[in-house]
């Protein structure tokens, strides 16, 4: 086991291996006691999914070290994974529900907490219908979470309002690939990294997001035959600092660039036309769209070198095996979507897609991001269905066994920021948040904690901490975290980990799938037979549900159970399915697809015949637009441009991290 510093050197020691070649396994741990058991788990604190046992003594987790049998890690953990489960153990956790009464939060029963929950949930069912309820979840909880509460929530509230704070940090991963492949479902494998000669990062600083991962490239690049790294980065990382091709183009300019690198791959034809042809759609007019997008056009937007432009679209052009990976600095910038898609169009003009080295990860930020996805706990139905597709809500009203019309499909699924528009104008008078601050995290922070704030507005935060947000609310609910509750969670390559409880939570806080459960059966929700509509108690029984609800779905999780995920390595979806789209495109057909679409430019949304006449076959759609200037560009007034970028210390808004005393004192700024 390796005892390095892991804050002065993160990335720990090197295991050089080949293309190819199994990653060596590499045992990292810290302990501050010795345990007396280990249990099985892995990292909530990005979205790597590094597994890793969890250490007990005398009843409390002492330390972590990683499993070396697991795919994804083989035994390696990041700083944060090592020193962040410190903050299970703050003096200040929640160990009680609150109230408020006379202005002031005081501790209760939970008992009189759910009551008060329940009694005006059902006040505003009554007065107003389901449009006065409001939910804002996470990207941290696991899966059966995520699938009871989307479960209750629209199968049995008949709720629409219900979305995740993924919607402001990789919505525009599941966005990117319903646009290009008709659904959800990350193509490509971390496995890809063993295998390729070419690797292209999109604003995916790896070495700080998902630093282990970045270990996995580190030893290729220190390998026989290591790959080359095209790095698209204004900032000058580590990870560009191994670039063979660094592009650091101006902030918001991202489509610019990549419209340029398509068109010298045209140009130059370095397409697979065979590929193009059998499995897509729209290269004519891709091609007609990306034209004018000369390197020297784009060099003059972008303020990059035409010559760099070049070598860059010659890295792609010469690749054998291409694995893209995008993140933070393409989503979270302007016509996000949009160059997502153009990353997804690259490799597909290249025809690198389902093969060993060969693929595409539109990146998740936070650790089960994918799950909120696959289960409908954010803009989605669950199961990648699809909310205009009838015969879609109809099977999930089998699946949930309620009426078709019980499910809202009038519209697509409310998005984080509208439900707090509707909050603010008064329509959402109860909104339940849980797992997230948003009086910390949201932009226009003074709008967001004004309407917070609004005496009619019924505040409900489901936490570990009394943090910003919590201090607002009419009622807190003490939950409990990783390590005190079972559960399963999926990575941002299909990996799905099971996290096995350790310790019991503090005081009396309760696991969220408790809290949701005993909401459900307070409301008395049922199922059109009579029967509870949530008819499962235990994680496990709630994961059963999940597979039923997933099966034949792009996210199929069948044949995955809690007996395949112990003691062994973690699983992906489909199961013994390493790569997506390894024979064609799979989801896109018209009656298959989990979405019809947008435009890439205003987002108004496709039509059902037109993505019918448009796409009959079901392929893959190569989707391209012209590049518009942000709505703020530096002038004579204004000359600077403000980007932000990622710590590898902290996590979110640093709510459990810097409660870890290593982690803070290596980063203790924002």
């Amino acid at each position: 086991m390796t005892r390095r510093d892991r804050i002065a050197d993160p990335w720990g020691g090197r295991t050089p291996f080949a293309p190819g070649q199994e990653w060596p396994a590499r045992i990292d741990s810290f302990v501050v006691e010795e345990p007396d058991r280990w249990v099985q788990s892995a990292s909530v604190l990005h979205s790597n999914g590094d597994a890793m046992d969890i250490g007990v003594k005398d009843g409390r987790i002492v330390g972590v070290r990683g499993r070396a049998v697991d795919r994804v890690n083989r035994g390696r953990l990041d700083p944060k994974d090592l020193y962040g489960w410190q903050a299970n153990g703050s003096r200040d956790r929640l160990t009680r529900p609150l109230v408020r009464r006379d202005g002031a939060l005081v501790e209760t029963d939970w008992d009189t907490a759910m009551e008060l929950v329940v009694r005006r949930t059902e006040e505003l069912l009554d007065e107003q219908g389901p449009s006065a309820l409001g939910f804002y979840t996470t990207g941290q909880l696991f899966l059966e979470e995520y699938y009871t509460l989307a479960t209750l929530v629209r199968g049995g509230l008949s709720c629409n309002h219900l979305d995740g704070n993924t919607r402001l940090c990789t919505a525009t991963a599941g966005e990117s690939l319903k646009e290009t492949f008709g659904a959800d479902g990350q193509p490509g494998s971390y496995a890809d990294v063993d295998h390729c000669d070419t690797l292209a990062l999109y604003g995916h600083n790896v070495a700080e997001t998902q630093s282990v991962l970045w270990m996995r490239v580190l030893d290729r690049l220190e390998g026989s035959d290591p790959p080359r790294l095209l790095v698209v980065d204004p900032r000058q990382t580590k990870v560009a600092e191994r670039a063979t091709v660094h592009l650091r183009p101006l902030p918001g300019t991202n489509v610019a660039l990549l419209n340029a690198l398509l068109q010298q791959l045209i140009e130059h034809d370095w397409v697979d036309h065979d590929f193009v042809e059998s499995h897509c759609v729209g290269y004519e007019q891709l091609a007609q769209v990306v034209a004018s997008y000369t390197p020297a056009r784009a060099a003059e937007i972008c303020q990059v070198r035409e010559r760099d432009i070049e070598r860059a679209a010659e890295l792609l052009g010469s690749a054998q095996r291409l694995l893209s990976t995008v993140l933070q600095g393409v989503y979270q910038s302007n016509q996000a979507t949009l160059a997502a898609m153009q990353v997804n169009n690259l490799n597909l003009l290249r025809g690198m897609l389902g093969k060993p080295g060969c693929g595409i990860l539109q990146m998740n930020g936070q650790p089960t991001a994918q799950n909120t996805r696959e289960t409908g706990a954010n803009g989605d139905l669950a199961g990648f269905r699809n909310w205009q597709n009838d015969e879609h809500v109809a099977d999930l009203a089998r699946v949930w066994n309620v009426e078709p019309t019980k499910i809202p499909h009038y519209g697509p699924p409310t998005h984080a920021m509208q439900i707090f528009r509707y909050a603010e104008q008064g329509s959402i008078r109860f909104l339940w948040v849980n797992g997230t601050n948003p009086a910390v995290s949201l932009p226009e922070l003074g709008r967001i904690r004004s309407l917070l704030s609004q005496e009619r507005l019924f505040l409900v935060v489901q936490d570990l901490f009394l943090n910003e947000t919590a201090e607002l609310a009419d009622v807190v609910l003490p939950a409990a975290t990783w390590g005190e509750k079972t559960g399963t969670f999926t990575n941002a390559d299909r990996t799905v980990h099971l996290s096995e409880k350790a310790v019991e939570p503090p005081g009396e806080a309760r696991p969220d799938l408790d809290i949701f459960l005993d909401y459900a059966r307070r409301l008395d929700l049922r199922d059109k037979d009579g029967g509870p509509l949530i008819h499962w108690s235990t994680p496990e029984q709630a994961f059963e549900a999940w597979v039923e609800c997933s099966k034949g779905r792009p996210c199929d999780y069948s044949g995955i159970s809690y007996d395949l995920l112990r003691d062994g390595s973690g699983v992906q979806w489909p199961l013994g399915q390493e790569r997506l789209y390894t024979d064609g495109i799979t989801f896109a057909a018209p009656d298959k697809c989990e979405s019809y679409g947008k435009d890439p430019v205003t987002g108004a949304p496709t039509e059902p015949t037109e993505y019918k006449a448009t796409n009959p076959e079901g392929k893959a759609l190569l989707k391209g637009a012209e590049f518009v200037l942000p709505h703020e560009v530096p002038s004579s007034d204004f000359p600077l441009v403000l980007t932000t970028g990622r710590t590898l210390y902290q996590f979110h808004t640093r709510t459990k991290t810097d409660r870890a005393p290593q982690l803070h004192k290596a980063a203790p700024d924002v």
